[in-house]
This record gives structure tokens, sequence and C-alpha cells, in this order.
């Protein structure tokens, strides 16, 4: 891993930041899955599912660890290398919540309740579409590079960023809908099975703050360079 990092530097230094992000992509992607599979009463299938994710977490924890080890002292950055470090834990908290989740609905055999059936998906729909804005992101940074960051890719940044900020927001509306829902079924679950609905709410709700995060920090590195 370590001369595969090193490599990446080579290329850029975004690099090893879009190789770190795409294992925390693969970590949050399979959350619609699992959520399917816990809808379908699938047990067996939300196990394998939380095992994958952890495993993939485990992934994105290794090149976390191999760039932030590795990350030479003396090369120069065209940012500020503490930038492009919690720009790396902040990608690292994403996965991280990604596991809680995976974890949280294995403690249980779960089942989704038909009274908020359809606002649970569209707020896990709204948290997917924060962070998939996010990554979009972080896909931009060696195009920000090759324009100094400035000129037309500076300018689409920060559209991108405001944007992802909007779908935060848009994520918080939905959210207060799915709780009220969730108050009104609270009857019709265990108390084991409420408390475990909020912490996975909770959860999920940390991915688009995450992405907001995200994506604020790359503004902040843009302001710092311009």
């Amino acid at each position: 891993m370590l001369g595969t990092i090193l490599n990446l530097f080579g290329k850029s230094p975004f690099a090893p930041l879009q190789t770190h992000m795409q294992k925390v992509s693969d970590c949050v992607h399979l959350l619609p899955l699992l959520f399917e599979a816990i809808e379908a009463g699938d047990y067996a299938t939300v196990e394998q599912l939380s095992n994958k994710i952890c495993e993939v977490e485990h992934q994105a924890d290794l090149i976390k660890n191999d760039i932030r080890n590795h990350l030479p002292k003396s090369l120069f950055l065209p940012i500020d290398r503490s930038h492009l470090l919690e720009i790396l834990h902040t990608q690292d908290k994403i996965a991280d919540r990604a596991e809680d989740i995976a974890v949280l609905v294995t403690l249980k055999q779960l089942s989704l309740p038909q009274l908020f059936s359809r606002e649970f998906k569209d707020f896990l729909k709204k948290n997917l579409e924060a962070f998939e804005g996010a990554r979009e992101i972080i896909r931009e940074m060696h195009e920000l590079l090759e324009s100094s960051f400035g000129g037309i890719e500076a300018e689409k940044v920060r559209a991108m960023v405001e944007k992802v900020s909007f779908q935060e927001h848009e994520v918080d509306l939905v959210q207060r809908t799915l709780l009220k829902k969730m108050f009104q079924a609270e009857d019709t679950m265990s108390y084991t099975a409420f408390h475990l609905w909020q912490k996975i709410c909770e959860s999920i709700a940390a991915l688009s703050n995450l992405s907001e995060n995200l994506a604020l920090r790359v503004r902040m590195t843009l302001v710092s360079n311009t």
C-alpha cells in the first residue's frame, strides 16, 4: 500500500484523497441494499451486507492510515498539508457512520414500519444525494489544482458547495417529517425497536452533515489559496 500511496502523490496531491473517497463511497452505496433487505425481512442478507460494509470501512481505514503516515512533509503541496488531512478526516468520519449504521441494524431483527416507510426512504435518498454532491467535489480537486484554484473551475466548485449545503437543508426538513411519523408509530413498536430506529436515523443524518462539512472544508481551501 505504501508504494501505491507514494505513486499517487507523484501524480497529484489529491489522488490519495480520491482513492480514499472511492472506498468511503463503496461503504455508503451499500446502505440502500441494506435497508431493502430489512424491508424484505431478509436478515441473512442484512448480516452479509453489514459485514461487507464493515470490511470496506476497514479497507478505507488502511488507506487513511497510509496517507497519514506517509504524506511527505517535504512534498511541495499547492494547499496546506493540514487542510489535506482535515479533508481526509472528514471523509473517514463518513465511512465510520456508514459502519455505525451497518452495526446498528444487526442488533435486532428490525422491520421497516409502513407508517414511516415512505418518509424513511426519502430521508435516506436525500442523505445519499448530499453525499454524492460532496463526492463530486472531491473528484474536481485535480481540476482545481490545474486551474490554480481560480477561474471558471473555482466558480463551479463554489456552486457545488452551495448545492451540498442546500441538500443538507433539505435533509433537515425531511427528517422533521420522518420524526413526526416515527412518534406516531411509537405505540406499534417495542421500546428497543423504536430506540434503534432513532439511533439509525441519527447516524444517517450525520452523512449529510458530514458531507456539508466536507464541502465547506474544500471551500475554505479555495479561499486560502486565492
